[in-house]
């Protein structure tokens, strides 16, 4: 078993994705004991944004094909994706041009597009300041929407949500969404094979 890990906050010790990022990738090797976890830190070390690269040579290029090897490899990818502006980190979006690529993760077919990376499990784990999962900013989620849309595109069709939101509102808010989201962790199938 092979697990994928990818982190985009770059909010450090103070970010509640990595927090449960975290929590759930210890979870998960707790209940699956020999599983192979590759671990990213995108605010740490950042990917280029995407660019053609002529030369295979290129440290881009090579960064970019190492990462689409690994989610290939992956059976599960857990991915900590706070909600920034609406949307998701640049620098997750980079790591997204790197492993949605034609012929790889996915085709262009008599049919329309065909997502070839199926069979693997997607956990979005997600913060947010507010509240969008519901209510009049609902319609501002750009987010946890897109990120299920992009890897349906590849044809993963086991995406689910760890969901922390509200986190900024007041301490006490932040508090209950954090423990909500842990209790969820740690009560849930997910955690199985």
């Amino acid at each position: 078993m092979k697990l994928l890990h990818v982190d985009s906050s770059a909010l450090g010790t103070h970010s509640v994705t990595r927090e449960l990022g975290r929590a759930l990738v210890e979870s998960w090797t707790r209940t699956n004991p020999g599983t192979e976890v590759v671990y990213h830190d995108l605010a740490a070390q950042p990917l280029p944004h995407w660019a053609p690269v002529a030369d295979a040579s290129d440290p881009a290029a090579r960064a970019g094909n190492a990462m689409l090897d690994e989610f290939l490899a992956a059976d599960v990818v857990v991915i900590g994706a706070p909600m920034y502006n609406f949307s998701i980190p640049s620098t997750l979006k980079a790591w997204i041009d790197r492993v949605a690529v034609a012929g790889k993760t996915f085709r262009y077919g008599a049919n329309g597009p065909e997502g070839l990376a199926g069979g693997k499990r997607v956990i979005i784990v997600s913060a947010r300041g507010g509240i969008y999962s519901e209510g009049p900013a609902e319609a501002m989620d750009f987010q946890e929407d897109y990120l299920r849309k992009v890897f349906g595109f590849l044809g993963v069709t086991d995406v689910e949500v760890v969901r922390a939101e509200g986190v900024n509102l007041s301490p006490e808010s932040r508090q209950r969404a954090v423990a909500a989201a842990h209790a969820s962790i740690a009560g849930e199938r997910r955690l199985a094979a």
